[in-house]
Order: structure tokens, then sequence, then C-alpha cells
């Protein structure tokens, strides 16, 4: 059975730092890129981030960049996003997808597995 498990969602303070961690299951990790995507109220779905299978490259959308990181244990078969300096315009539901592709579709229309989302509210 195919798993990606977000965690580590919550409140944090502007300014802070979170990481949210996505550990996946069922599928070959090192076969997929594995994208971070966010769904704040109200607003459509968009990328946030992305580390590459092909070469371990991360991406990132213009919102985040010099602000989150993403990286990656292929022994844990996990991925790591953080949070750095977020503001209340970054509070969503905060999700994992994996794409048997390079990065990456922004709107995720690649992703072939997704995962169940973590909530973050980040507070001023």
């Amino acid at each position: 059975e195919v798993q990606l498990v977000e965690s580590g969602g919550g409140s944090v303070q502007a300014g802070g730092s979170l990481r949210l961690p996505c550990s996946t299951s069922g599928f070959a990790f090192e076969d997929y890129s594995i994208a971070w995507f966010r769904q704040a109220p109200g607003k459509e779905r968009e990328g946030v981030a992305c580390i590459s299978y092909i070469d371990r490259r991360s991406d990132y959308a213009d919102s985040a960049k010099g602000r989150f990181t993403i990286s990656s244990d292929f022994a844990m078969n996990t991925v790591y996003p953080q949070m750095n300096s977020p503001n209340p315009a970054d509070t969503a539901v905060y999700y994992c997808g994996a794409e048997n592709s390079n990065c990456w579709s922004t709107s995720g229309s690649r992703v072939d597995y997704w995962g169940g989302g973590t909530p973050v509210t980040v507070s001023s």
C-alpha cells in the first residue's frame, strides 16, 4: 500500500521555523520526485518546492525561495520540508506528493500519490 504521511503541522509564530516531515512507503522512493504543496482556505492548491529523484536538486516557488527548504533522506524514504521565517500568508494545509518524473508541475497535475496533509497556522 502506498503511503505518504505528513507530520509536524500546528501553530507557529511568524519568524519561527517548522519542519514538516513527509514519510513514504509502498513505492520505489528513489524513482520519484517528491513535491510539497499547500492550499490556503479559499484558494487553489499551489506548489511550494520539489526535490528531484534524478539529481537530488531542489526547486522552489517564488513564494518559498530564500525562506523554505526541502531535503531528503533516502535511507529513511523521507523528505523534510522546512518553513523558515514564515508569515501569516503561509497559513495553509501542506501536502506532499510523489511524481514519477523530474520536478515538477506546480499545479500537482503530475502527482501520482498524495499525502493527507498537515495544517499549519502562522500567527503574527
